[in-house]
């Protein structure tokens, strides 16, 4: 196999973190300084800084919970000056390992946000393939008549771009009448799909929350608070996903 798929496998990190890692010389093969298009074949020893590396070898990955805010933005950097992800961490939990997250939330979103230590688990997670059910509850101002809450269940296209149907359930109006609570669970997430929809419908999302991910629940975790998934739960949940330990 490929140099970075060998070493993502291995726990070093996603692939373009690998591929950086043998551009800077880092990595060798049987001794010899490996390339980027450098194969692995069993029986070879693969050295990250001089430490040997191998999928079978690799650590449990660590799963954390995060209570994202809105105000945060799911980023290493932010050229406006907004708190990324990687600020908000450092403060909500220094000492952190470093981890990526699964999928995003944007800046005016809010709920549970996955981080993991393992690049190749945070993108089976996120795969379409893989189908996790994300869970959310939505405040719109506005309301979904019988036709538009068919199209949403059934999955529609918006331009070029298809969205698969999902679970739609109103759980309450607000006093006013104008404001109605939604909870949508997905078996995939684009990029702003939940606003996008709300919008076509001609309604207008003034909160968003994610509340689950796969096996994972926000319940009561407090806003920027961060906790670490326990071994067992790690397990379970590479099981259920094809990945053995």
């Amino acid at each position: 196999m490929r140099i970075n798929k060998y070493l993502q496998l291995s726990g070093v990190g996603s692939r373009r973190e690998a591929e950086r890692l043998v551009e800077a010389g880092k990595v060798t093969v049987d001794g010899v300084v490996a390339g980027v298009t450098t194969a692995v074949e069993e029986g070879m020893e693969v050295r990250v800084d001089g430490r040997v590396v191998a999928p079978e070898a690799a650590d449990i990955p660590r799963i954390f919970m995060y209570h994202k805010p809105v105000g945060v933005i799911v980023t290493a950097r932010d050229h406006e000056g907004r708190k990324t992800l990687y600020e908000a961490l450092a403060e909500a939990a220094p000492g952190l390992p470093r981890v990526m997250p699964v999928g995003r939330l944007d800046l005016n979103s809010e709920g549970l946000l996955l981080l993991t230590t393992d690049g190749m688990l945070a993108q089976t997670l996120m795969s379409p393939k893989t189908a996790l059910k994300r869970v959310y509850r939505v405040r719109v101002l506005g309301e979904l008549n019988p036709k538009q809450l068919e199209m949403f269940e059934k999955g529609f296209s918006i331009g070029d771009i298809w969205y698969r149907g999902a679970e739609v359930t109103l759980e309450k109006t607000g006093e006013s009448g104008k404001n109605r609570w939604y909870r949508i669970v997905l078996s995939e997430g684009k990029n702003r799909e939940i606003r996008r929809i709300f919008e076509h419908f001609g309604c207008q999302v003034n909160r968003l929350q994610r509340v689950a991910y796969g096996p994972f629940e926000l319940g009561d975790l407090a806003k920027g608070e961060v906790v670490e998934e326990t071994e067992n739960a790690v397990k379970s949940l590479l099981a259920e996903v094809g990945r053995g330990v």
